[in-house]
């Protein structure tokens, strides 16, 4: 890597201020926001460093095309697109964004459980429609709640610290984690969670053992009927085992910002029938994905990143 001008690939659409920011920071750069992988493959060997979003993925077969690569950086939280065992191999430092999308996704997080516990949209629906039910969609108080979260790191604060204003008591479970109860929650086993919680929301990210976490066995295992709430990654959470804890009662509705397959367009037959379920259902309130897709965070992404790019330098 020279020592004052490391070169970056740019894979990915990123926000303008992102180009301010490097140049700044005295970094050279290629933006090519629309590179396939096979362009990708061909070039990256002239770079030292690679920033994505999530169209990119970084496995063996990339990285042996990259023998200069010494950075990766991902425009986001999640790392589920990246093979961490291989850049460990192979000295690659990678870190993400996380800090910089937290307020967005907690934001949403209580926008979601608001709209859902006073039925917003079922009213909003209604009222246009000409109907005036007030006693149909009477609703619950997020205060009088317990919220389990599940997961406790950047996300998983932001939330609770937002809902620490409701008065709603807050429990927060990390298997990674000790000591780190704070003024916001309470640290809890996941037995606690499982036993005490009304709302379950997920902090966590994608890996072997989060992928289908939320199956029928884990909701069976829940001790009341609950309300989810799933901003992490779609692939957590078995939209099948979601209807039918839907149907049963178990689940006593959800919000989803991801789905298990966020290409509506080519779902599996399975995955259709529970996402015609979902979208039909007065108890569940779906949003595109954009929890932490905010005009603000996008800058904030892009701040974060540079600023862990810096040491990197020499």
């Amino acid at each position: 890597m020279s020592q004052n001008h490391p070169s970056i690939l740019i894979a990915d659409e990123m926000h303008t201020s992102l180009f301010r920011m490097l140049d700044e920071a005295g970094f050279s750069y290629t933006y090519q926001p629309k590179i396939t992988r096979a362009e990708l493959i061909n070039q990256l060997s002239s770079f030292d460093g690679l920033i994505i979003r999530s169209k990119t993925t970084v496995d063996n077969e990339l990285l042996s095309h990259a023998p200069n690569l010494r950075f990766i950086g991902r425009a986001g939280a999640g790392l589920d697109l990246i093979d961490l065992e291989a850049t460990e191999q192979r000295g690659i430092h990678v870190f993400h964004a996380g800090e910089g999308n937290r307020d967005a996704v907690a934001e949403h997080v209580v926008g979601m459980l608001l709209a859902l516990l006073a039925n917003i949209l079922k009213a909003d629906r209604e009222v246009r429609q000409g109907i005036w039910d007030r006693e149909g969609n009477r609703g619950y108080e997020l205060g009088s709640l317990t919220v389990g979260l599940i997961g406790y790191g950047n996300n998983g604060r932001a939330t609770a610290r937002r809902l620490s204003g409701f008065g709603c008591r807050v429990l927060a479970y990390d298997k990674f984690l000790t000591n780190y109860g704070d003024t916001f929650a309470e640290e809890a086993s996941m037995e606690q969670l499982m036993a005490e919680a009304d709302v379950l929301s997920l902090h966590v990210p994608l890996t072997d053992e989060t992928r289908m976490m939320v199956n029928n066995t884990f909701i069976a295992q829940v001790a009341r009927p609950f309300y989810l709430v799933n901003i992490a990654r779609g692939e957590i959470v078995s939209l099948s085992a979601l209807v039918r804890g839907l149907e049963s009662g178990k689940i006593r509705g959800c919000c989803l910002d991801v789905l298990e397959n966020e290409k509506l367009a080519k779902l599996t037959v399975d995955q259709q029938a529970s996402f015609d379920y979902l979208r039909q259902s007065d108890r569940v309130i779906l949003s595109p994905h954009v929890a932490g897709w905010t005009h603000e965070s996008y800058v904030r992404i892009n701040e974060v990143l540079v600023r862990q790019l810096v040491p990197l330098k020499t």
